[in-house]
């Protein structure tokens, strides 16, 4: 089944990405209880403690589908969505200009201590998104490209090979292997980064780690209880996402209960896959 056909089944929010600040995503995200990247936030910081060992110095990680640097803000603060869904849905901001919005988060997160010494890459579709994370100093560096449909230019190849981990909590599904199949020669160039995705239960990514193991890499899924993403915003989505997964031979118990759910992928090189997940992250 296409990745096209599956996304049809979803209610289209790409509205939200295009705003200079994060106002208008988180108030949407809200109403539906947008939670993975909390659920995200102890496995990838499991990682880069894990590989911050290895290497013996701080770690560079490339969120990709950074939106607003939403993964940044948590993985380099003491903060959980609750915390960002107060401050971004905080009345007080609802007539600040996008300027005076960046200039209130700049202080927002410079008041609360830094968690990790990780640099944050940020690669998104969205210029105003990741223009937004720079400008409010979430993200050290942050390019916006659309890997399904352009290429990758040499200055972006350059940012990105110092990658040791990349992360996604969502994007898989608008991204599919193209984006993984242009990214990898870049960030294969000196070490191999890992990769660790949440992707939705309704997209295979089977694909992706085909593309990955052209590069040496193998792939294994977590073997947990899967990850909520969010609540369906309609009866319509969730009847829509609920054909998608019958037809493929998925269960669809999770989602009967009102969410979409996620499941977790790690991509290592050969060589680093001998240690198992659970051992890593504590699971």
């Amino acid at each position: 089944m296409l990745h096209v056909d599956i996304n049809a089944a979803k209610a289209d929010m790409t509205h939200i990405y295009g705003k200079p600040d994060p106002r208008s995503y988180f108030r949407e995200l809200s109403k539906v209880d947008y939670k993975i990247p909390d659920r995200a936030k102890p496995l990838f910081d499991s990682l880069i403690c894990h590989l911050e060992d290895r290497k013996e110095e701080p770690v560079c990680a490339l969120d990709l589908g950074c939106s607003y640097g939403v993964n940044a803000a948590l993985l380099k603060h003491d903060l959980d969505m609750d915390d960002l869904y107060e401050h971004w849905t905080d009345p007080l901001l609802d007539h600040a200009t996008p300027e005076q919005v960046i200039d209130a988060d700049r202080r927002f997160f410079d008041e609360i201590p830094t968690t990790s010494s990780a640099t944050i890459v940020g690669l998104d579709s969205s210029m105003p998104a990741i223009d937004y994370a720079k400008n409010a100093g979430l993200l050290d560096e942050g390019v916006a490209l659309d890997l399904e449909r352009e290429p990758l230019p040499e200055a972006a190849s350059e940012m990105l090979q110092p990658v040791d981990l990349i992360i996604s909590t969502g994007c898989v599904g608008y991204v599919t292997e193209t984006s993984f199949s242009k990214m990898m020669p870049a960030v294969t160039q000196g070490q191999k980064p890992w990769l660790a995705n949440f992707v939705l239960r309704m997209f295979s990514f089977e694909p992706i780690a085909q593309e990955l193991a052209t590069h040496g890499y193998v792939t294994e899924k977590l073997d947990c209880e899967p990850f909520v993403q969010r609540a369906f915003v309609s009866h319509d989505e969730q009847e829509g996402v609920l054909d998608k997964l019958a037809a493929q031979g998925l269960d669809t118990k999770g989602e009967e209960n009102g969410y979409l759910i996620a499941e977790f992928y790690l991509s290592r090189p050969q060589q680093d896959a001998a240690v198992p997940i659970g051992e890593i992250i504590g699971v």
